[in-house]
């Protein structure tokens, strides 16, 4: 196919198991646009996190952050979904009865926790790497402990992204999801899963696709012609919403079930350059 928007996820897409964006994937999505395509970034991180992540001069047309909880094009927010305060605090108060390690983002700062929950947090991120977490997130979590959460007496802000939830054991993290259903039962919002390790929690019914439809109406595009690629399980409604789904090679059996192709190479291997390429031959030809 010869798509006009193109989305692509981040971790374990075209970030690297060490959260590294090649300069081939730089210089392919350069090429694309100034072939007139759209390309976009759809991602579960937040959208402070990725100007570290990319080289310089990186550009795309806009950027859905959060699995489709925020869209930003030039910088500048073009929608925003919030998390309630009220659930907010109810979360961080079952996180904390579970010693739950979590990261709350705040739209206007860097991402939070309380300083109660510092010493089991930090006990979750201790040395060795558990057996299964993958290399890019036990980086982000240890960097994230090290510099990057800023430790509160109490809830700063009033608008908020998303949570992330990580534990180093399946065991320990599935009987948190077990808890995020549960609560499901009084206030509703959505959970999102790209690794066996970790769990997010959104505003309901809100998630990648549902970001991709507002990008699109954002640029007046149509649903018709979109392509996505990715690899994990918060990828999967995007994969139904586009018209042409892609998996990396490295994503898992269940994902690749879900999709129209599978790209040659994994995400250590430029597989999102060596594919996209291979979409601007296909192109030409046309």
């Amino acid at each position: 196919m010869k798509p006009k928007a193109i989305f692509l996820d981040m971790d374990g897409t075209i970030l690297n198991h060490y959260n590294k964006v090649s300069v081939l994937t730089k210089q392919v999505i350069d090429e694309l646009r100034e072939n007139g395509m759209y390309v976009f970034i759809a991602t579960g991180r937040a959208v402070g996190e990725i100007s570290e992540l990319v080289p310089e001069g990186f550009q795309v047309d806009g950027i859905i952050s959060s699995n489709g909880m925020a869209g930003y094009v030039k910088g500048e927010a073009i929608f925003e979904h919030s998390l309630d305060l009220e659930l907010v605090d109810k979360i961080i108060h079952k996180a904390r009865e579970r010693n739950v390690y979590y990261e709350l983002f705040p739209y206007e700062s860097d991402r939070i926790a309380l300083k109660q929950d510092r010493f089991f947090m930090e006990n979750e991120i201790r040395e060795p790497q558990p057996e299964g977490v993958g290399l890019n997130e036990w980086l982000s979590r240890q960097q994230a402990i090290k510099e990057e959460i800023d430790w509160k007496d109490e809830i700063a802000g009033s608008k908020f992204s998303k949570f992330y939830f990580f534990a180093r054991t399946i065991e320990h993290i599935n009987r948190w999801k077990e808890e995020l259903e549960a609560m499901k039962q009084d206030i509703d919002f959505t959970t999102s899963i790209s690794s066996n390790h970790n769990v997010e929690v959104m505003v309901a019914n809100v998630n990648k696709a549902t970001g991709i439809k507002e990008m699109l109406n954002h640029f007046n595009l149509s649903e018709k012609e979109t392509m996505a690629i990715g690899d994990s399980n918060n990828d999967l409604p995007m994969f139904a919403f586009v018209d042409y789904a892609v998996a990396m090679k490295n994503a898992s059996d269940h994902v690749k079930a879900n999709v129209d192709d599978v790209t040659e190479f994994t995400c250590d291997d430029d597989g999102v350059y060596h594919y996209l390429k291979s979409v601007m031959m296909q192109a030409s030809i046309n």
